[in-house]
């Protein structure tokens, strides 16, 4: 039997808290749950957990600080935040720390659902689906992705991606020096939501800051101005 995969949710209200965990179980998901920053780093040291919900707004503390933990390279947990209508510069500075995705309240549980669905599939950690099969590698340069196991190696080091800068370094490599509009990689990308026109350009930003020995002037995902981005040729 396959083991569920653990979902930790941390959000205060406890109604909230319910009907996300009430979905997810439903859905297969192990789910636990916790209100506090206390109670959520306590949960990441029992274990890294396959996805986190994370309320930004704790009694105790930012849920920032939670992010700050779970965006550790050496764990790096994929995480959703929930945020309210008002929290954009917390969305921004999430993003900025390594979260793939967010929700603003009031959510349908069945959207909420749905990224976890998404996030999942994309950071790939269903094993079964790699088990005893060849892996998929592009190498330009310093750099291996690993496609099938999601991971980047600069210069024989590994290097932590969120999921969307992972598919978006992958997508560019697998297509050296083809140029892409912003319209057309959120196109290729099969983009469901996760990622908009408007924060692409932040997303390429963070990718450069993690592959790129000087990010300003970046060797690998080139900008062609007034177009869009291209991957170095070799």
């Amino acid at each position: 039997m396959r083991e569920k995969k653990r979902i930790v949710v941390v959000e205060d209200e406890p109604d909230i808290a319910e009907i996300v965990r009430e979905y997810l179980e439903r859905d297969g998901f192990s789910v636990e749950v916790a209100g506090t920053v206390t109670g959520a780093l306590d949960a990441l040291q029992r274990g890294t957990p396959d996805a986190l919900l994370l309320d930004i707004t704790l009694p105790d503390g930012s849920g920032l600080d939670v992010l700050r933990a779970a965006a550790l390279p050496e764990a790096r947990v994929p995480t959703i935040m929930l945020t309210a209508r008002a929290d954009e510069a917390d969305r921004i500075i999430g993003l900025e720390l390594g979260a793939d995705d967010y929700v603003t309240k009031p959510f349908s549980p069945r959207e909420v659902l749905a990224r976890v669905r998404s996030l999942l599939r994309r950071t790939g950690e269903t094993a079964a689906a790699t088990a005893g099969k060849p892996t998929r590698k592009t190498r330009i340069a310093e750099l291996e992705i690993d496609h099938d196991f999601h991971e980047l190696s600069i210069a024989g080091k590994t290097a932590s991606l969120t999921a969307t800068e992972f598919k978006i370094l992958a997508l560019l490599a697998e297509n050296p020096g083809e140029v892409f509009t912003r319209s057309h990689l959120l196109d290729r990308l099969g983009d469901d939501g996760a990622i908009y026109e408007r924060t692409l350009d932040r997303h390429i930003n963070n990718l450069r800051k993690k592959i790129e020995k000087d990010p300003r002037n970046p060797e690998y995902v080139l900008t062609v101005y007034g177009t869009g981005y291209k991957m170095r040729r070799s």
